[in-house]
């Protein structure tokens, strides 16, 4: 795998963090709320953690437990990075049939709004879930929604 897509896959996973709707209704049916969530308290937590594991050690000057803090700082710096990861990944990933069928429906209503959009896509991804997701939650009302939710 080259670096390119490396990085790209960080930034389609913040991308799709951001863009993903947190919304109440969603978080039975998609794990993607569980995991944005864990992965923003990571963000926020474990640099902290990984600070800390080190700097324990080098205050009470035990060099020999040095490298096992080390070791845990890293896996800690590491724990936000996979989420991110995980969400770059699930958002490249195409829908299964159920829920591209959901996404025509969606994208159906939303279109019916008389709201301008872009070309429903033949192979929808997560990414394209989560736009029109947000867009519905956004624009359609709540009986309109019901029959979703």
């Amino acid at each position: 795998m080259s670096r390119v897509s490396f990085i790209h896959r960080f930034k389609e996973g913040q991308h799709y963090m951001d863009h993903w709707p947190v919304r109440k209704e969603l978080a039975p049916m998609f794990p993607e709320q569980r995991m944005i969530k864990a992965t923003r308290f990571g963000i926020k937590v474990m640099p902290a953690v990984a600070a800390i594991s080190i700097l324990l050690q080098m205050t009470f000057n035990n060099q020999a437990a040095m490298p096992q803090a080390i070791v845990i700082a890293l896996f800690a710096i590491s724990l936000p990075l996979q989420g991110i990861w995980w969400l770059g990944t699930r958002s490249n990933t195409q829908l299964p049939p159920s829920l591209a069928n959901w996404y025509r429906e969606l994208y159906q209503k939303v279109a019916e709004s008389g709201i301008a959009q872009e070309p429903i896509k033949p192979q929808p991804r997560y990414k394209e879930l989560a736009s029109m997701l947000k867009r519905a939650f956004k624009q359609l009302d709540e009986a309109t929604l019901e029959r979703w939710f």
